[in-house]
């Protein structure tokens, strides 16, 4: 049962350790921190919109 409950729970708290460092990366400064928080923040803007995007599949 625990094996299922990490399983659960490790995609969402990987999501939340990428917005932490994003977030940590953007308060700290200028440069290659900026480039650090806009990939990490970015990337789970696009991890959210994902779901939203048309999907195309094959009807007949």
């Amino acid at each position: 049962m625990k094996r299922l409950r990490a399983a659960t729970f490790a995609l969402p708290g990987a999501i939340a350790l990428l917005a932490a460092a994003g977030l940590f990366a953007a308060l700290l400064g200028d440069g290659a921190w900026d480039v650090l928080a806009w990939l990490g923040l970015g990337l789970i803007a696009l991890l959210g919109g994902w779901p939203l995007l048309p999907r195309w599949r094959n009807r007949p």
